[in-house]
Formats: C-alpha cells, structure tokens, sequence
C-alpha cells in the first residue's frame, strides 16, 4: 500500500499544471462575467432553494426559447472547496444550443460526509426537473463527476426523474473511492472502508437506459486516468481521453456549442 504523503501527490493537480494556482480566480472571472450577462438578459434565477441549508441553491440558466431539456452540471473540488458561483461560464455552449442548465452549490466536507452529498444532488434534480421539460443530461467534473456518475445508479432518484435522465457524463471522475482512504484528506471525509465502497460508482451499475460517456484529459495525473478509465471498463462505456486537456482545462470546452464535449453530452 503507498504511504499517504505518495497517495496525496498522485491525486493532487495543482502543483503539476502549469500556473495551477491562477485557475480559481481565472473560473471566478470567467463566472462573474458571464452571469452578469445573464443576469443583464434575464436568462437566470439565482439560488433557487432545493433544501433548508445556506448551500442548498441552485442556478438555472434558460435559453432562448423553449428548452430542448435539462442539463445539470455539478462542480468538483474534492468535495472539499468552491460553489455553483465558479463555474457560470461552463453553461454557456449548452445554452447556445438550446438547453437549459442548472448549477447547484452543496454542503463540503468535513461539515457533512460525501454519502450525504450523494443525496443532496439527488434533492436538488428532482427540483430543476420540475422546472424545465425535457430529457435531463448530466454532467459534472472531478468530485462533481463522482456525483453525476452516482445519480445514474438506481435507486437515488424517484422513478420518473431516474427516467428522464438519457445521458451522463463524469468528466475526471473520482469513481473508486477506496484510494482515498489512504490520503490526508480522508481526515476531512471521515471515511471507513464501508463508507468508500458504497459511495465508488466503480463498484456499482448504472441505469440501463442511461447512455454514459466518461470524459478525461490525456495529459492529468496518472490517477485521474485510471479513475476514468477504470469506471469505463467497469460500466461498458466509452472513455473519451481528450488530448492536450488536464484536469483544469479539460471543462473549457464545454462553453464552445460546437465542440466535442458538447456533441457527444448533448447529441
């Protein structure tokens, strides 16, 4: 077994891109600007509640016309760090093409485990479904990629929404989340061996219906592309490895209609 100063390193990213640490400010930039826009346009409604909590809100940004449905993107950060507000700007290729997108915010831990972040995303869908008609797709980045990856296992979701959902995408997934255990982090997670089996997509089955593409950066921490990879093989699914793409640029794309991330998540 690696020792956890090794295990930190291979699930770390910021030290091994390039100008990492420019990437959060760069998001909260590229958010801010684009959700004034919308705000300006009237396109959004801010912190729609999904529960009782101060996190528990969503954003929900509508196209131009009737929504051809519901894309629901969940942020990542280890389940440790930022909210919906960083990642406006990932809606905007989806919603030049018609879709609706929700953004939610959750509890992080150590203030709650991940098992009940699981079912604060799985609250929050059934809200944003009632809102906008249509098939729902899902995609989420990172810990958000774990969380998108969990809503396609049955049982998370009420029948009628779990029916909705055509197309998910964990994009840099933590799918198996047994190696944390051995990280420092797990000192905020809080997790036992029980704990991390249950919540590591890797172990369990997706919907039938449900089409999924796992979504990865060629050039991220030999981690992440066994994470990706090893959900693939155990789901049956595509895994798309974007060339030149690390862990914090592999979601540029998602604001370009016409790219290959969008294509292939929206159809």
């Amino acid at each position: 077994m690696k020792p956890a100063m090794e295990l930190d390193e291979a699930y770390a990213n910021m030290q091994f891109i390039e100008n990492g640490a420019e990437y959060p400010q760069r998001w909260a930039q590229a958010a801010a600007a684009f959700r004034e826009g919308m705000m300006q346009s009237g396109q959004v409604e801010l912190d729609l509640p999904y529960g009782e909590g101060a996190r528990h809100r969503f954003d929900l940004y509508k196209p131009e016309g009737t929504p051809k449905g519901l894309l629901v993107f969940v942020h990542g950060g280890y389940w440790l760090f930022f909210d919906k507000s960083s990642w406006s700007h990932c809606a905007q290729g989806a919603l030049e093409a018609g879709w609706a997108v929700a953004m939610p915010s959750y509890d992080l831990c150590p203030d709650v485990s991940i098992a009940e972040i699981t079912h604060q995303i799985a609250r929050m869908i059934p809200v944003a479904a009632e809102m906008i008609d249509g098939p729902i797709h899902l995609a989420g980045h990172s810990a958000g990629g774990h969380l998108v990856a969990r809503m396609s296992v049955p049982g998370l979701l009420p029948d009628a929404v779990a029916a909705r959902i055509k197309r998910v995408m964990p994009i840099s997934p933590v799918s198996d989340l047994r190696p944390l255990l051995k990280t420092s982090m797990n000192e905020k997670f809080k997790m036992d061996e029980a704990d991390a089996r249950a919540e590591s997509p890797v172990l369990q089955q997706p919907l039938s219906h449900i089409d999924v593409t796992v979504w990865v950066g060629a050039e991220e921490r030999p981690a992440f592309l066994e994470q990706a990879t090893a959900l693939a093989e155990a789901w049956g699914c595509e895994c798309v490895i974007d060339a030149g793409r690390h862990h914090f640029d592999v979601i540029d794309p998602l604001a370009d209609r016409d790219g290959r991330i969008l294509a292939r998540l929206l159809g």
